[in-house]
């Protein structure tokens, strides 16, 4: 079968087209031959091994899965003996975040693993742009913010795959939400449902005098320490980035009452359950999805590169 590999961390050349084995799945597994996948900041991260954590658990000296890609959306093939939830027909959204696979005509899942049926009329580029960003942002503020009804929420970042539907899914819990992005996004995010914009290259958020409940830097571009001045006394900062510092800083917040600092891997915290409440809000029309563009699997190279830029809006999207 097709396949995007990598034997080596590097710049997106390292990608290159392989033909691999097809896999067969085991007596608990389904196999997907998959139609989309999604790249984001966390595929450049894996590709690059940045930060050092990702050689840490992934590889040292080279990825220990050389066909990445965690997303993907797809259709049952077949299905291992044991399996009683899916059947081979079945449009569906998984997630392969511990060994990946998505870059490739077929990957297996464990009928266990996040996986979800995809609504009738929800194309399969738009539901793995959904879980793409929409998974982080739920469990960043539902789960760890307790977003509600009638909280104020700041989302740096609100343009991106994680910002995009951190502002849908604050609207959907009732909160008051403010994007910050670039003025040219700014409608983008509006129509998304933020309340307030702030474009960063006029306003700095965390001087301008409000104070919000959750400050979510969906990018990973403000530290805690500049953001604390922008939460309320019990407020909590949520980012994106894993850096040694944020751990830290959770601990150390976590010790008092106040401000907290907070970071989650949320990608390994997702389960079936997710995907269905994301599909479903989807289905509703509460959750709509925002594709930048789309290439075809043999440019993943190109695909890595545009999102490298720091301008995609919403997801980038790998066709097969």
């Amino acid at each position: 079968m097709r396949a995007m590999v990598q034997h080596a961390y590097g710049p997106p050349e390292v990608i290159v087209p392989q033909e691999i084995a097809k896999p067969s799945p085991g007596s608990k597994e389904v196999l997907i031959r998959v139609h989309a996948a999604k790249v984001g900041p966390s595929d450049v991260a894996f590709r690059k091994g940045e930060p050092m954590m990702i050689k840490l658990i992934y590889g040292w000296s080279r990825p220990k899965f050389p066909v990445g890609g965690t997303e993907l959306a797809g259709v049952v093939e077949a299905v291992g003996q044991e399996v009683k939830s899916f059947k081979a027909g079945d449009r569906v959204l998984g997630m392969s975040v511990k060994n990946f696979g998505a870059y490739a005509e077929y990957k297996c899942l464990s009928e266990e693993s996040p996986l979800a049926m995809i609504p009738d009329g929800i194309a399969f580029e738009e539901a793995v742009g959904i879980c793409d960003g929409g998974a982080t942002a739920l469990t960043f503020l539902r789960d760890k913010a307790k977003l509600r009804k009638g909280h104020r929420v700041l989302i740096n970042g609100a343009s991106g795959a994680v910002g995009i539907y951190a502002v849908q899914l604050a609207k959907y819990y009732g909160a008051e939400v403010t994007g910050v992005c670039s003025a040219a996004n700014g409608a983008l995010v509006r129509e998304a449902g933020a309340d307030y914009i702030i474009d960063y290259s006029l306003e700095d958020f965390t001087k301008a005098g409000k104070a919000y409940d959750a400050a979510f830097d969906a990018v990973g571009t403000r530290s805690f320490a500049a953001c604390r001045r922008a939460l309320t006394p019990k407020g909590v900062y949520l980012t994106t980035a894993p850096k040694l510092s944020i751990v830290l800083q959770m601990v150390w917040t976590s010790l008092f009452p106040g401000r907290r600092a907070v970071f989650a891997t949320a990608g390994l915290m997702q389960n079936q359950a997710n995907l269905a409440f994301l599909m479903e809000l989807a289905r509703n029309g509460a959750l709509n999805a925002v594709i930048d563009r789309s290439y075809p699997l043999e440019l993943l190279p190109d695909a890595h590169q545009y999102v490298e830029t720091g301008r995609k809006k919403g997801n980038v999207i790998v066709k097969l």
